[in-house]
């Protein structure tokens, strides 16, 4: 007796011989649909149409031995019965759709059983794998999957379908639109949990995150400074290689980066975007403004770690500092003095240009710099804006009123102390 059932995409067939001289015995075949043929010869004692049971006979009319027994789907299966030698013999074929592979198997004998097996299962799966793979023609990309291969080819050529409706920017993916359709929007979906701040995009999100995690995943192979992004690494390493990739059109200046570009331009267009909501004033970069706002506020974020004084922008700090290190940086190339701010360097080698180019109003005379003007013209108008608070007495420059105050501390003003 056989018995037909599927179980688990597989076809399991069960062999009873009652007329065994040994007794019953029973058969397992289990067959896997798929593009192999198995093939199971049995010869048990007497077996014929008659002690099939109803699954087997129901897969076909009715026969007699030697006929065929055919399932209704002949890609499905196929049961033949040869009455001469009194064996079963049982073909499963599943027909790929796409392609037929040419196989290899071995039979394995258990006594009066020969099972025919697939032996190049692993191989069958690395030729399909192959025969899916989907090659870019202008790179080495591969892929699996070919709609993938296409969305990546329009990097070659350029194709950008997708358009905002609302700024008319191009893209070559519609999930990249629907990204960036939420700066419209305002659809921010993901959260910080630390903070709050919300994000339009995943992977802006998760390099936020690494603020608070303190995560630095690129590092500089010059320094070993690490970094939270690749892109700010590259923009880093830009300060070894000396790399300045963005040029000026009007002017041929070139930056390491795009941002620092975009300021330069304010320069050659005039625009200033920038505009204090106090006094009005305008500024090509924000922040510039956000500096001089501080003016109003009485903001002084940076403090000297040796005396305490604060200041309102940073390099007016560093620039400080040095007066407690000594530092002097910058050194004129003409006669080799040093200067601990670069502006009083520029301002120094006017004197070896012979370069004069502030002039007073008032009577025409010319100053290597707008301080030396802006102090004559006080000859001009009588103004003298600093007193002595010892006696009152008041003085057009600072320097005037520093040496009169060794008066009251009875020092000449012309006197140094001797070292032994």
């Amino acid at each position: 007796m056989c018995l037909f059932r599927f179980h688990n995409g597989s076809l399991v067939v069960d062999i009873t011989s009652q007329e065994m001289a040994h007794g019953p015995h029973l058969c397992r075949l289990v067959l896997s649909l798929r593009p192999v043929t198995s093939t199971v010869r049995t010869n048990p004692a007497c077996l014929s149409p008659s002690t099939l049971s109803p699954n087997l006979q129901s897969l076909g009319p009715e026969c007699d031995s030697g006929a065929q027994i055919a399932p209704q789907d002949p890609e499905m299966a196929s049961v033949k019965l040869e009455d001469c030698s009194q064996t079963l013999e049982l073909n499963v074929n599943i027909k790929d759709e796409e392609e037929e592979e040419e196989k290899t198997g071995k039979s394995v004998s258990h006594g009066d059983h020969v099972e025919t097996f697939s032996t190049s299962r692993e191989q069958q799966q690395e030729d399909h794998r192959a025969k899916r793979s989907h090659h870019c023609p202008h790179c080495e990309e591969i892929f699996p999957i070919l709609s993938k291969l296409k969305i990546h080819l329009k990097i070659h050529t350029g194709e950008k379908p997708y358009s905002c409706s609302d700024c008319g920017k191009t893209f070559s993916r519609l999930d990249t639109l629907k990204t960036h359709e939420r700066i419209h929007t305002g659809n921010n979906p993901y959260s910080c949990t630390d903070c709050g701040k919300t994000f339009s995009r995943l992977d802006t999100f998760k390099t936020h995150e690494r603020i608070h995690t303190g995560e630095n995943p690129y590092s500089c192979t010059n320094c070993g400074k690490s970094f939270t992004t690749s892109g700010t690494l590259t923009i880093h390493q830009r300060m070894h290689t000396g790399e300045k990739p963005y040029s000026c059109s009007d002017c041929g200046k070139r930056f390491s980066q795009h941002i620092h570009l975009q300021k330069h331009q304010h320069i050659h267009t005039g625009e200033k975007p920038y505009c204090c909501s106090d006094c009005g004033k305008s500024f090509s970069q924000q922040n510039h403004l956000k500096c001089h706002q501080r003016i109003h506020t009485g903001e002084k974020p940076y403090s000297c770690s040796d005396c305490g004084k604060r200041f309102i922008r940073l390099d007016i700090l560093k620039s400080h500092q040095r007066t407690h290190t000594g530092e002097k940086p910058y050194s004129c190339s003409d006669c080799g003095k040093s200067f601990s701010q670069l502006g009083n360097l520029k301002t120094h080698q006017l004197i070896h240009k012979g370069e004069k180019p502030y002039s007073c109003s008032d009577c025409g005379k010319c100053f290597t710099t707008s301080t030396d003007v802006k102090v004559h013209k006080r000859a001009h108008t009588g103004e003298k804006p600093y007193y002595c608070s010892d006696c009152g007495t008041s003085f057009s420059r600072l320097y005037t009123l520093t040496t009169h105050q060794r008066i009251h501390k009875g020092e000449k003003p012309h006197q140094f102390s001797q070292t032994s």
